[in-house]
């Protein structure tokens, strides 16, 4: 089975609320997720999420802490993914490759449909 590897930014803000967005292309179209992305040769999890995170929503992010690191076998590959708990530096979140956004409060965590592993660290809010 392929292997995959990522990471995924936990972004929280001053109100305790968590950000989501909501993925616009592949299988999991309109699924809704944390932000990251593939982690390319030579980066450590904090810059590749970093990284990501200005190429998809051009922000510059504080990375605080590991969060927690999933494994899960979808369909087609497993998947290893790092979350990390960060907040927004500088920058507005623009959406340069989701559908949507939102800031979602702790009772509402559950009004959106998370991929699979995302749901696996959203239930442990």
């Amino acid at each position: 089975m392929k292997h995959i590897e990522v990471v995924a930014a936990i972004i929280h803000d001053d109100k305790g609320r968590i950000f989501a967005t909501q993925r616009g292309y592949g299988d999991y179209k309109d699924w809704w997720e944390f932000p990251g992305g593939k982690m390319e040769a030579g980066e450590t999890p904090e810059e590749a999420l970093k990284r990501e995170i200005w190429e998809e929503l051009e922000t510059r992010i504080v990375v605080e802490r590991l969060v927690e690191t999933v494994e899960w076998d979808y369909s087609a590959f497993h998947l290893t993914m790092h979350c990390y708990l960060c907040h927004v530096e500088s920058g507005h979140l623009e959406l340069k490759e989701h559908e949507a956004a939102r800031w979602l409060n702790k009772d509402e965590l559950e009004s959106v449909n998370w991929l699979p592993a995302d749901w696996d660290v959203v239930k442990k809010f």
